[in-house]
């Protein structure tokens, strides 16, 4: 039961993410996400000595694109799921890690798609960390 509620909780602040990046682009609420809930390289907030081994790094090759997290993994502290989404919410995919896993995923973009992605990285002790990319 505690796995499901973490998925839907991960799935939740994915979408307030996503549909905040949107209003933010659209000159929207710049209040959302609430501070302290989702996290990035330029706001992060209560992690700020954290943001360099848990913010995911996009590499986009041709419609491939790869997230990592330069994330040390052990039974106690690790990444545990990486999740894309499109720039309207859609995800593309999702990976969840083990302590045993490298926080590295693989995903293939829908053909000729154009626009912003978001990449979420959640470690089970420094929350969920958002970066985003133009295609």
């Amino acid at each position: 039961m505690d796995r499901r509620y973490f998925l839907i909780g991960s799935a939740a602040a994915t979408a307030v993410a996503t549909m905040s990046g949107t209003a933010l682009a659209k000159g929207g609420d710049a209040s959302l996400p609430p501070k302290n809930l989702v996290f990035t390289n330029d706001n992060a907030g209560i992690w700020e000595a954290k943001k360099g081994s848990h913010v995911p790094k996009i590499e986009v090759t041709g419609t491939k694109i790869t997230i990592s997290t330069k994330h040390g993994q052990s039974d106690d502290h690790y990444i545990v799921r990486h999740t894309l989404l499109l720039a309207d919410g859609t995800v593309v995919g999702s990976t969840t890690f083990t302590p045993e896993s490298k926080p590295i995923s693989e995903y293939e973009l829908p053909s000729n798609y154009k626009g912003s992605i978001f990449a979420t990285s959640f470690c089970n002790r420094h929350d969920l960390w958002l970066n985003e990319a133009t295609i």
